[in-house]
């Protein structure tokens, strides 16, 4: 079996961010910064950090909580735009074991309404410089089966590569078994393809496997050709590329 790690970067690791970084709640704009610096507090993604001078401190409410963590010493730090508010939504860093970090604020993603890099909305955590993620037009063939009922088949996939990930095959709806597909409510944000418009569950004479397939109504232009196509986790089905079984991957989504 074929393991995925996503580790990309070193835990700790400061980078300056090359764009302009905004964040919203309630209609106001709470940051806006050009200055802002990628933090690895994990291996397989950053976190933006931000300089408190490009914060509007009108949002800020002290919670007059000081935190001693691991990366140094922070003031906890609520959020209050007109009825909104949000406690315990960011940490101002007075004193720093990492040189920099000091003067910084990180915020909890949830707690503001939207992020943008530049003039594009990113969903779920910033999007990492190390990853790359391209969407390709091919012409081999591609058959997915699942307990030996036949999902979808296509000469003329979408091939999808991103960092750290399997290949993820593309296929236009008229190519599906929709008999074996059933609609769900499910969404779900990537910070490269943008947020999920649906979702199906697979039901065979052997089980129902909730939302093996997905598909990007309004994905981001760098992964335009992947727009209403549908995908399947290689890691949950039998998945055949030119003829050839292709083994299941090991991922976080095994």
């Amino acid at each position: 079996m074929t393991n995925y790690p996503r580790m990309i970067a070193t835990v700790n690791l400061m980078e300056p961010a090359p764009r302009r970084v905004r964040a919203t709640l309630n209609g106001k704009v709470v940051l806006d910064t050009t200055r802002a610096v990628y933090l690895w507090e994990i291996a397989s993604f950053p976190q933006y950090y931000i300089p408190l001078d490009d914060v509007d401190p009108s949002v800020l409410v002290d919670e007059d909580h000081e935190q001693h963590l691991s990366r140094g010493t922070a003031r906890r730090t609520g959020l209050k735009v007109g009825d909104v508010e949000h406690k315990a939504a960011a940490r101002i860093y007075t004193e720093s074991k990492l040189p920099g970090l000091a003067g910084l604020v990180r915020f909890e993603w949830d707690a503001l309404d939207a992020w943008f890099e530049e003039d594009e909305e990113i969903f779920f955590h910033p999007r990492n410089p190390y990853t790359r993620v391209d969407a390709l037009r091919s012409t081999r063939h591609v058959r997915v089966e699942l307990d030996g009922v036949l999902l979808g088949e296509s000469n003329s996939p979408v091939l999808l590569f991103e960092t750290g990930l399997p290949t993820r095959y593309y296929l236009d709806r008229s190519a599906l078994n929709h008999s074996a597909l059933e609609h769900t409510d499910t969404t779900s944000f990537c910070p490269y393809k943008g947020r999920t418009s649906d979702y199906w569950t697979v039901r065979t004479p052997v089980g129902s496997y909730p939302d093996l397939a997905w598909s990007y109504a309004f994905p981001t232009a760098a992964v335009g050709p992947i727009h209403q196509l549908v995908a399947f986790y290689n890691e949950k089905v039998d998945l055949y590329v030119d003829g050839t079984l292709l083994e299941r991957p090991k991922t976080v989504f095994s």
